[in-house]
């Protein structure tokens, strides 16, 4: 069994990312050197910063869970986003990867059936 435990995100100055969430979210931190830190989240969960260079930075890509693919699907075109990854299935379920008008790439995922 595998437990979902760490994000890791990159950052123009970990530091001052690890700041803003312990300031907004009051989240404890842990640093590994000047470039890494951990951001303690909720039950073991961590979100970690690393130092990148300005070109390096690009953002996570997040995950829907819907209750209907295919309805989540039409709406993402019906409302001007683009499917970047066709559904397909995995261990879990079902997903695809779309892009919103404004430029980033997301994700929607529904749970398989039992």
């Amino acid at each position: 069994m595998a437990t979902f435990t760490t994000v890791e995100l990159s950052s123009t100055d970990a530091a001052a990312s690890a700041a803003f969430m312990s300031e907004v979210f009051d989240y404890g931190n842990t640093f590994y050197g000047d470039a890494y830190v951990d951001v303690h989240a909720n039950d073991g969960f961590t979100v970690a910063f690393e130092t990148v260079a300005d070109q390096e930075v690009r953002p996570p890509l997040a995950i829907f869970q819907v209750d209907d693919l295919d309805a989540t699907q039409a709406a993402v075109v019906a409302a001007g986003g683009a499917i970047t990854v066709e559904q397909f299935d995995f261990p879990g379920g079902r997903r695809f990867q779309f892009r919103e008008p404004g430029g980033n790439e997301l994700s929607a995922w529904v749970a398989a059936a039992h």
